[in-house]
């Protein structure tokens, strides 16, 4: 009897995590709600992370995925929408998404900042149909700690990524073995 109480617990975990997941496609925002998301996350990302706006500015393009809710009870999923911004203009949309299986209990909201430095790596990324987050390219996760600023550390990675959440610059994250994909948005 415990074990097929513990079976129904993981299997509405699961359903729960899954709807998660699900739940954003399912409501997919316009593209201008997106373009409105996205000014937010930028404006906060630059009043948060002294140095921040300057650093942009050197970017071959930034991807910026507003909103990305992650939850799970077990089994946990994570997704969110944004864009990619090339010269300050949204040239495609993109999606989020991502699964995780082990101990984990609760909800979170995030802005995930991917910085392209380099053209090439621009350029394989928005060729790339389904790109994978340290398969298809590795991104250095940038902690820059309390009173830190990013002008005060030295990057030479292709490509730059920062988690914001509702305080500030999130530590100790991953964004291993997520898969971004474009999507199809009419302007």
């Amino acid at each position: 009897m415990k074990r097929n109480r513990l079976r129904s617990a993981f299997a509405v975990a699961a359903a729960l995590s899954l709807a998660t997941v699900l739940a954003g496609p399912l409501s997919a925002a316009t593209s201008a709600r997106l373009d409105a998301k996205v000014d937010a996350a930028l404006a906060n990302f630059t009043k948060e992370v002294k140095g921040g706006a300057e650093f942009l500015q050197s970017a071959k393009g930034i991807l910026v995925l507003a909103g990305v809710i992650k939850a799970g009870f077990v089994v946990g999923g994570e997704y969110g929408e944004g864009a990619l911004r090339i010269s300050g203009k949204t040239v495609d949309y993109y999606s989020i998404a991502s699964g995780s299986f082990g101990f984990q209990f609760g909800a979170q909201k995030k802005d995930v900042i991917l910085v392209f430095m380099e053209d090439q790596a621009l350029k394989k990324f928005r060729e790339s149909s389904g790109w994978k987050v340290g398969v298809d390219g590795s991104v250095a996760l940038i902690d820059i700690g309390v009173g830190g600023s990013i002008d005060s550390i030295n990057v030479k990675a292709p490509i730059v990524g920062f988690v914001v959440g509702q305080k500030g610059l999130m530590v100790n994250v991953t964004l291993e073995g997520s898969k971004i994909s474009k999507l199809d948005k009419s302007k």
